[in-house]
């Protein structure tokens, strides 16, 4: 196979020149403030051999042409790397791809994560290995180790279309191809999560030349050699992609604002919801509300007698009740309608087609610390306080 005749040296000059190709960021939240992420919040199915579709958008010199096997990107010549960005990011999720990747020697075809600060999850195919599919990460663009790399066993994925997956949560990373998984990544093997990747991304399809002739010899190496370009067109075609948003289980998620100074922890980030709540306004809200209720009553119960005191305390606890009732749907999964664009079969003006829906996705949403935040109820706050000025 392949990966057995990389050298060491090869392997780090390799993964140097991937994190210049592939990597880059306009605005590090890490380093200063920048604008919110506009969030998926929900499930949407892009099937590309309907065409274009504006939940995607060509990197500048990207042609792509579109027919029944989908999507086609193609490379003439070393300076081509068609590539398409989503315009929406998800903050933990689950993307399935199908795609058929690109022959030919230097050619990469890439189906890639990456958020704002550079946390990124991959899978790579190389043009003239016809035997594996190459999985990788990285955490907060480090390249400081070469050792994130996998390859898996997948038959002539260039010329046959299969069916890649990324699931990726605040616990771990789960690669499977046709359904069937062939590598995990936990949150505590990645320098005890330091550098696992968790905060909101963008996805990115492509190709791209690693065998160019200016190309290190490292990359050359792993890219499977130079590319001839008197073989061109190299041509992959992706069919259709389905990516789900967790929305760090908040349902009705709009957009991912960073908080100022973040360490570029999920904790960090905070959902803001259609209703311009956000999962960290909600809970600082809930708790100064009890706070105020907890003061209120407590000023009420010191002129009562023991009887009125029990009976207060036996309202409070159906008020508690009801007010958890209340907040325990935010876990529901939202839904959203993709917008139609052009007619004709070219990324400058084409029929898009997808659809988007919370009862499409098959996969749970993992409830985590986000929805935990905003179900916070006041009146269990001001019980609990309540009770602790009565004892």
């Amino acid at each position: 196979m392949l990966s057995k005749f990389l050298s060491t040296t090869a392997v780090v000059l390799a993964a140097t020149q991937l994190v210049s190709a592939q990597t880059s960021t306009d605005c590090n939240p890490m380093e200063k403030t920048c604008p919110a992420d506009p969030a998926l919040g929900s499930t949407i199915t892009v099937d590309f051999t309907k065409g274009k579709n504006d939940f995607f958008k060509a990197a500048d010199g990207t042609t792509i042409k579109y027919d029944d096997t989908g999507a086609v990107f193609t490379i003439n010549k070393e300076t081509d790397a068609p590539t398409i960005t989503s315009t929406k990011y998800i903050f933990f999720g689950k993307i399935d791809v199908e795609v058929q990747a690109a022959p030919g020697a230097g050619i990469v075809t890439s189906f890639v994560l990456q958020s704002d600060d550079l946390d990124e999850i991959d899978w790579e195919w190389i043009g003239n290995d016809e035997a594996q599919v190459q999985s990788n990460y990285f955490g907060k663009g480090d390249t400081t180790t070469y050792d994130r790399g996998a390859y898996h066993p997948v038959a002539n994925p260039q010329s046959t279309v299969d069916t890649y997956s990324l699931e990726w949560t605040k616990d771990h990373v789960v690669w499977s191809i046709n359904g069937n998984q062939v590598r995990e990544l936990k949150y505590a093997d990645a320098k005890s999560g330091t550098r696992f990747p968790q905060t909101p991304m963008q996805i990115k399809l492509g190709t791209w030349v690693a065998g160019g002739k200016d190309s290190p010899k490292g990359t050359v190496e792993w890219a499977g050699g130079y590319t001839d370009f008197s073989q061109a067109p190299f041509v992959a075609h992706y069919k259709s992609i389905t990516i789900q948003d967790y929305s760090n289980g908040v349902s009705g998620a709009e957009k991912y604002v960073w908080a100022d100074g973040s360490d570029g922890s999920y904790e960090s980030i905070n959902v803001v919801t259609g209703d311009g709540s956000s999962s960290s306004d909600t809970s600082s809200s809930s708790t100064a509300t009890s706070t105020a209720k907890s003061t209120k009553t407590s000023e009420a119960t010191s002129t009562k007698t023991s009887d009125s005191t029990k009976t207060t305390l036996s309202t409070a606890t159906v008020s508690t009740t009801t007010s958890a009732s209340g907040s325990s749907s935010t876990g529901s999964t939202a839904s959203e309608t993709a917008t139609p664009s052009g007619n004709d079969d070219t990324e400058a003006g084409s029929s898009p087609s997808s659809s988007s829906s919370s009862a499409a996705a098959e996969t749970s949403i993992p409830t985590t610390g986000g929805a935990f935040k905003t179900g916070i109820s006041s009146a269990a706050l001001g019980a609990c306080l309540l009770v602790a000025l009565m004892l």
